[in-house]
């Protein structure tokens, strides 16, 4: 199992950003995908989660009304759209795939059985 996760980048506050994952070696419709985000000196935290046909999505407070998240199951991909960016949203982005993960478990990274390498998202003010 692969998950390539780009889009990151430097920008200014207020800026936007697309992140992609692009996953391979699964059955990705078959997997909630989501998320995370770990800043310098900061534990993992959730960010946004997807299921598998889209029917529950999960936001993080933080984020929520700034992040959209989508997947595409026919191109094996999940997307967050950042917009109205704040330098607390520096981070190393990830994205994870979990194949037995509950709607209440959505925004447990203990959840997902893949991690992405990360994308590097720098907010300057």
């Amino acid at each position: 199992v692969q998950l390539q996760a780009y889009g990151g980048g430097l920008v200014h506050v207020g800026d936007s950003l697309r992140l992609v994952c692009a996953a391979s070696g699964l059955t990705f419709r078959s997997y909630t995908m989501g998320w995370f985000r770990q800043a310098p000196g900061k534990e993992r935290e959730f960010v946004a989660s997807i299921k598998w046909g889209g029917s529950s999505i999960a936001y993080a407070d933080s984020v929520k009304g700034r992040f959209a998240i989508s997947r595409d199951n026919a191109k094996n991909t999940v997307d967050l759209v950042m917009n109205s960016l704040k330098p607390e949203d520096t981070a190393v982005y990830y994205c994870a795939a979990g194949g037995r993960v509950i709607v209440s478990s959505m925004r447990s990274d203990q959840a997902y059985d893949y991690w992405g390498q990360g994308t590097q998202v720098t907010v300057s003010s």
